[in-house]
């Protein structure tokens, strides 16, 4: 029996799974996913970004001498996350008229028990450490800085205003925007605006809280505590790391991430005398989160404060 290449067929249903699976699934369906190519290393993609001069002031009676007021220049971003994973599976062990099926069943518990867990892990936190950073390439770009208020039923909702603010300073689009929390934070969020409420209706007020409209504007996705830290371990698997800081609020705009994924291989082998008469599963991908250079602020962060 030859091997069964699964490439293809793998990445099209994983890429079907992406926004329903992860709890930053929107982020990893980002339409720049596809609106930028690999290039030929397989790696590598090159963004293209363009910039000009402002307006000058003209008259009616000369010309200038034309110039080309405009540059093009190349955002490179190289794929590092390189990860595999493999399985022996015994003929006994599963159906031997629909091992496609049986391997189906493997990949699936593997996707949703390890894979996509680790997935999220990578992408907040990587995402968290490229906002965090000084550029090592621009060390006059200063690196960002996440809001440290601790969070209480009182103040929940001024700091969700602030951070949209610090969005609607920065010109990032209001429509889109992604407010990811932990569930506890959702939870303060939903008491906060019902209090809100009530007040304003008591109080005989015309209009609700402004921050409570604005919490209307954003669509909110509770992530479970863990899938929202800082910094990880990926030795094996994934595991917060020690000096993990706890990440309250991610306020996010997807078009100012992309997260590429590219699997190069994805194969089963049949029983062998090197298998010991096993199938073997195999598969290796490159996969990274990045954030694109000119749009670090239509990114924001509420993580409590590190221990001193």
């Amino acid at each position: 029996m030859p091997s069964i290449n699964y490439a293809e067929q793998y990445a099209r249903e994983l890429a079907q799974a992406y926004p329903y699976a992860l709890n930053f699934g929107a982020l990893y369906a980002t339409p720049n996913n596809g609106r930028y190519r690999m290039g030929e290393d397989g790696k590598t993609i090159y963004i293209p970004n363009l910039s000009t001069t402002g307006r000058v002031a003209a008259d009616r009676d000369t010309i200038a001498t034309a110039t080309r007021n405009y540059d093009n220049a190349w955002e490179p971003k190289t794929l590092s996350n390189q990860r595999k994973w493999s399985t022996l599976v015994h003929p006994k062990d599963i159906d031997q008229t629909n091992e496609v099926a049986s391997i189906a069943n493997i990949t699936q518990t593997f996707n949703e028990e390890q894979k996509f867990p680790e997935m999220d892990a990578y992408c907040i936190s990587q995402l968290y450490a490229l906002w965090s950073s000084t550029d090592a390439k621009d060390p006059s770009k200063q690196a960002m800085k996440a809001d440290e208020t601790v969070l209480t039923v009182e103040n929940v909702l001024s700091v969700f205003d602030q951070l949209m603010l610090n969005m609607d300073n920065a010109r990032v689009p209001a429509n889109g925007r992604i407010l990811y929390c932990t569930n506890e934070v959702k939870t303060l969020l939903k008491q906060a605006a019902g209090i809100t409420r009530n007040f304003d209706v008591q109080s005989g007020g015309n209009a609700i809280n402004r921050s409570v409209s604005r919490i209307e504007e954003v669509e909110i996705v509770g992530v479970p505590a863990t899938l929202m830290k800082t910094k990880y371990e990926f030795t094996s698997g994934w595991k917060v790391a020690e000096d993990a800081q706890q990440i309250n609020m991610f306020l996010v705009h997807p078009s100012a991430v992309i997260t590429p994924v590219s699997y190069q291989f994805s194969q089963l082998d049949p029983p062998s005398a090197v298998t010991e008469g096993k199938y073997l599963y195999y598969e290796e991908s490159f996969e990274d989160v990045f954030i694109l250079n000119k749009k670090a602020d239509a990114l924001q962060f509420n993580v409590t404060p590190a221990d001193p």
